[in-house]
């Protein structure tokens, strides 16, 4: 089992930046590839980014990329999402997600991605 705590969401003007931290407990945290993933009112869950277990590859969502940076430390067992440039359809709830895997679908198969998940913080970005 692993246990994942998001944090970090808040209220924030477009253009602005939120750093969202998700910290882990239970199993081996560098065992998990981790991503995040969200889901705005009335839509599916999309996913955001993911991280490779030591750190070396990163995915992300289109929509996303220049603008979301996934990093993570494995002795804090924390991985972070940088978010620069918020629009306000970045507005939505952000989970994170950990799958013991490593593997990473290419296209927009990501439905099936990620054994464990957080409760999610809400990130709402004003226009």
């Amino acid at each position: 089992q692993v246990q994942l705590v998001e944090s970090g969401g808040g209220l924030v003007q477009a253009g602005g930046s939120l750093r969202l931290s998700c910290a882990a407990s239970g199993r081996t945290f560098s065992r998990f590839a981790m991503g995040w993933f969200r889901q705005a009112p009335g839509k599916e869950r999309e996913f955001v980014a993911a991280i490779s277990w030591r750190g070396g590859s990163t995915y992300y969502a289109d929509s996303v990329k220049g603008r979301f940076t996934i990093s993570r430390d494995n002795a804090k067992n924390t991985v972070y999402l940088q978010m620069n440039s918020l629009k306000p359809e970045d507005t939505a709830v952000y989970y994170c997600a950990a799958d013991p895997r490593n593997t990473f679908p290419s296209g927009n198969s990501w439905s099936k991605w990620g054994d464990y998940w957080g409760q999610g913080t809400q990130v709402t970005v004003s226009s």
